[in-house]
């Protein structure tokens, strides 16, 4: 069963310890990416978690229009403030809808085949574990993310691609 107080206290966690890490890295660190194929920007990647929120959580359980473009979410760059301000916008919408949903009830609405997440259909409570699984996730992915970036910027790691081959 979801308990909700445990709920919410987990994913303030998991929001919390990203905004943290992007507030301190500020707005120039917050936008690089790591020298990792494929990587992010912690700024891209916190943007994708206000996303994530948005879409299955405020769409899928709340019911709330959502015009959510993930592509563009993994593009995103700009200054960190807006985007702390957001995550508190965020944090707020998600503490009164997780009081408002019903973990036995459907989805409001089905994910399109093509959407990443879980293979299966989920209730408003499977739903609201995927969201934690991504934010949980996301948060470790950001901790190494900003070890990288801090190391790089320093010259404690030097990217594979500026390396001087013999």
């Amino acid at each position: 069963m979801l308990d909700r107080q445990d709920y919410l206290y987990f994913t303030e966690r998991a929001l919390d310890g990203m905004t943290s890490i992007v507030r301190g890295l500020g707005d120039d660190l917050a936008n690089r990416k790591p020298s990792l194929e494929g990587a992010n920007s912690p700024f891209a990647l916190l943007t994708h978690c206000v996303g994530v929120i948005d879409y299955w959580v405020g769409h899928l359980i709340s019911g709330r229009d959502t015009d959510r473009d993930r592509e563009s979410e993994f593009l995103a760059s700009g200054s960190v403030q807006p985007l702390l301000n957001e995550v508190q916008t965020a944090k707020a919408q998600l503490i009164e809808d997780v009081l408002g949903a019903e973990p036995e009830a459907p989805l409001r609405s089905v994910p399109p085949v093509d959407f990443q997440g879980p293979d299966r259909t989920l209730t408003q409570g499977g739903a609201l574990q995927h969201v934690y699984e991504e934010l949980a996730q996301h948060h470790g992915q950001m901790e190494l993310m900003r070890d990288v970036i801090i190391a790089e910027h320093s010259g404690l790691l030097i990217p594979a691609s500026s390396r001087v081959r013999s």
